[in-house]
C-alpha cells in the first residue's frame, strides 16, 4: 500500500472566501480545505500540505501552532498535533505552508517531505488499551489496518464508480486488533505489536471467551488473519457506550495468497465463527457518490449510543486492485462532526493561523 504522506508538495487548486472574515480564507489542496491568511497563497501556487494527525516537531517554523496544537505524550514526546478545527464556522483540516519552509531543492508535485520536516504520525499509546505484555513487533506478511482518507486520494471516487458493486460499512471507534493463525500458531496483535497470552491482555481474553483459536482449528482455517475494531470501556472515549469489550471484524485475509476476502465470503466466515462484523450500512451495484463533499455528508450520523460515529469505509464487494494506492481499493470518510469533538467532546474554535 502507498505510504501515507503526512507532508507533501501539492498545489492550490482554488481559494474561497469566508463570510465575515477579513484576514483569513479557505485554501483548497487535493480534497482538503485549510484556513490560511488572506493573500498568503494564489491559485496554482505550489505549497507544502500537512495532513490531519501529523505530529510536527517543536521548532521556530511551527511555533505559531503552540496555543492550538501543542501535545506531549510518553510515546512521541513534545510536538504539535494537527487536527480538524473550525474558524468562523469554516472547517479547516491540516496545514498549508509555503515551499520556503523546505530546504533548497527541486521539488515536484506529490513529493513526500514528511521525513524532511521531521513529521511523525500522532498515535495514542497502544499499551494503555491492551493491558498486555508485548512479545514482538507486528508480524511480517500481514498488512496493517490503515485506511486512507478520500480527501488525500479523491481519484479513488472515480475508481469506485467503475466497480460492479460496492458496500459501505460503519467505522467503529476503537483500536485495531488482528488475530491470526499461521503455521500452527495463533497470535493476537494490536496496531503495532503482538501480545502474550499471559492473562493480562484484554484482546486475548476476548479471543478465549469466544473460542476463536479453537474454532479456527476445528474448521481447519489455517493461514488466515482476521482484523477488526476492538471497542469498549477504556478504549478511546467508548463512544459506543459498551459495558464490555466487543470486536467488529472488517477484514479477513488469506495469508497464503495475501488476498482480502470478498464481502459475502467474510460474512459467511464470521457467521461460522460467531463473530460480529462492522455494520454494513449500504450495498449497491452502481456507486452513486461523485465528490468529496457529497461523501462527507454521507459519513455523518450517530452510533446507537447517540454519539457521533467516526465515519464510514467504502469498498468494492469483490476486492479490486487500485493502482492509485498500490493496494486493494478502499477508502475511509471521517465524520467531521466526530472530528470536531476533539479529545474533550467539544468543538475546537482556537486559531492556528499566523
Amino acid at each position: 500500500m502507498e505510504k501515507r504522506k503526512l507532508a507533501s508538495v501539492q498545489y492550490v487548486h482554488h481559494i474561497t472566501p469566508i463570510e465575515g472574515a477579513d484576514r483569513i480564507e479557505c485554501v483548497h489542496v487535493l480534497g482538503w480545505q485549510c484556513v490560511a491568511n488572506k493573500g498568503q497563497f494564489q491559485v496554482g501556487d505550489s505549497c507544502v500540505y500537512m495532513e490531519v494527525d501529523a505530529f510536527l516537531p517543536v521548532c521556530d517554523r511551527f511555533e505559531f501552532l503552540r496555543s492550538s496544537s501543542y501535545k506531549k505524550s510518553e510515546l512521541l514526546g513534545e510536538g504539535f498535533r494537527l487536527r480538524t478545527q473550525k474558524f468562523r464556522g469554516q472547517i479547516s483540516q491540516g496545514l498549508v505552508q509555503p515551499l520556503s519552509i523546505l530546504p533548497e531543492g527541486d521539488y515536484q508535485i506529490g513529493d513526500d517531505v514528511t521525513d524532511l520536516l521531521g513529521i511523525r504520525k500522532w498515535e495514542v499509546e497502544e499499551y494503555a488499551t491492551s493491558g498486555g505484555t508485548v512479545t514482538g513487533e507486528f508480524p511480517e506478511g500481514i498488512s496493517k489496518t490503515d485506511e486512507l482518507r478520500v480527501q488525500s486520494y479523491p481519484t479513488l471516487i472515480d475508481e469506485l464508480r467503475q466497480v460492479p458493486a460496492y458496500y459501505i460499512s460503519t467505522k467503529m471507534d476503537g483500536t485495531s486488533v488482528t488475530m491470526y493463525w499461521r503455521d500452527g500458531h495463533f497470535g493476537v496483535c494490536g496496531r503495532n505489536w503482538e501480545y502474550a497470552d499471559d492473562g493480562k491482555c484484554a484482546m486475548w481474553k476476548y479471543a478465549h471467551e469466544h473460542n476463536i483459536p479453537e474454532l479456527l482449528a476445528q474448521y481447519h482455517l489455517s493461514d488466515l488473519a482476521l482484523q477488526g475494531e476492538f471497542c469498549g470501556p477504556g478504549i478511546q472515549k467508548n463512544r459506543l457506550k459498551l459495558t464490555r469489550p466487543e470486536w467488529y471484524v472488517f477484514n479477513v485475509i488469506d495469508l497464503a495468497t495475501r488476498e482480502r476476502y470478498p464481502l459475502h465470503r467474510m460474512q459467511e466466515l464470521c457467521d461460522r465463527l460467531q463473530l460480529q462484523m462492522v455494520p454494513i450500512e449500504e450495498e449497491g451495484e452502481a456507486f452513486p457518490y461523485d465528490s468529496v463533499e457529497v461523501l462527507l455528508e454521507r459519513a455523518k450520523g450517530k452510533y446507537p449510543s447517540g454519539m457521533n460515529k467516526e465515519g464510514i469505509v467504502i469498498r468494492p464487494v469483490e476486492p479490486v486492485y487500485s493502482g492509485t494506492i498500490d493496494a486493494p481499493l478502499s477508502m475511509k470518510v471521517l465524520n467531521n462532526d466526530y472530528l470536531l469533538q476533539g479529545d474533550s467532546g467539544k468543538a475546537h474554535q482556537k486559531s492556528a493561523v499566523k
